[in-house]
C-alpha cells in the first residue's frame, strides 16, 4: 500500500470573512491556518497538494517560500464547489498511484495530529472507502445520518436543505478516503450535476458511495476545538 496522500482545499478566497488574502493564510494564534495544517500532515506527506483559487496562488507559493515547504500546487479555476476542488487532484503529481487520500478543509485551524492518526487507523482497519471523524454538538450545520445498524447513510448541509441547525452528529472537515472508487463517484456526480442548482459539493458522494454499497465510517473522536472553522472572524472567538 502506497503512503497516503494529502490534499488541502484552500481555494476560499476570504472575501466572506473580510480579508484581503485567502483565508487559509489567516493567523491563528501568531501561525498561519494552512501552516497549522502542514504541521499536523508533514509526517505523512511532507509534499501535500494544495488546491488554490487563480488569485490565491502568488501569496500560497509566497507563504510555502517563506516556510521552505513544498508543496504540489493546484487551480481551482472557478468556485464551482468542493466537489470540483477535490476531482482537481488528479490534476497534481501526488495523484498517480495514490491509494489513500487525506483531505482537509483549508480553513480548520485546530486539527490536531492526534485525530488525523486515529482516523487513519480507522480507515485502515476496517477497510472503508470513506472515513471522517465526527462529533456530537449542540448546533450541527452539517448531519450525519446514520442506518439502524449504527452504519453512515448520508452526510448533508443544512443550509442546502433549509433546516435550521440543531443537536445533531456532525463532520469537522476531515475525510480520508480511497482514491480510485471516490474520484470515480466524483467524475460520475460531476458529470451528472446541474449548475442551475448551485455548486457541485462534496458531502453529497457520501449519499452516492453508500447506495452503491461501499462502505463509509465516522468514529465519534473529534473534538469541540476541532469544529472550529473560519467563516467569519467572528467564528475563531477568543482563539483568534
Amino acid at each position: 500500500m502506497s503512503e497516503p496522500r494529502v490534499l488541502i482545499a484552500a481555494a476560499g478566497a476570504g472575501a466572506r470573512a473580510g480579508l484581503p488574502y485567502p483565508k487559509t493564510l489567516h493567523p491563528v494564534q501568531g501561525r498561519a491556518i494552512l501552516g497549522r495544517l502542514l504541521d499536523v500532515t508533514a509526517r505523512l506527506d511532507p509534499s501535500p497538494t494544495i488546491i488554490v483559487s487563480p488569485s490565491g496562488r502568488a501569496p500560497i507559493t509566497q507563504f510555502l517560500d517563506s516556510e521552505g515547504a513544498r508543496a504540489h500546487l493546484v487551480e481551482q479555476a472557478l468556485p464551482t464547489g468542493m466537489g470540483d476542488a477535490v476531482l482537481a487532484f488528479e490534476r497534481s503529481p501526488a495523484a498517480a498511484g495514490a491509494d489513500t487520500v487525506v483531505l482537509a478543509w483549508g480553513d480548520i485551524p485546530f486539527l490536531s495530529s492526534e485525530t488525523v492518526a486515529a482516523t487513519l487507523a480507522h480507515h485502515q482497519r476496517t477497510g472503508a472507502v470513506l472515513t471522517f471523524p465526527s462529533i456530537r454538538v449542540d448546533r450541527a450545520y452539517t448531519i450525519v445520518s446514520r442506518a439502524a445498524d449504527g452504519s453512515v447513510a448520508a452526510l448533508d448541509e443544512t443550509r442546502l436543505s433549509g433546516a435550521e441547525p440543531g443537536p445533531g452528529e456532525r463532520d469537522i472537515g476531515l475525510f480520508l478516503f480511497r482514491a480510485a472508487p471516490v474520484l470515480t463517484a466524483l467524475r460520475q456526480s460531476a458529470a451528472e450535476h446541474d449548475p442551475a442548482r448551485g455548486e457541485h459539493g462534496f458531502l453529497q458522494l457520501i449519499r452516492r458511495l453508500v447506495a452503491a454499497g461501499h462502505r463509509v465510517e465516522a468514529p465519534p473522536i473529534a473534538t469541540d476545538r476541532e469544529t472550529i472553522s473560519l467563516n467569519a472572524l467572528s467564528d475563531l472567538g477568543a482563539d483568534a
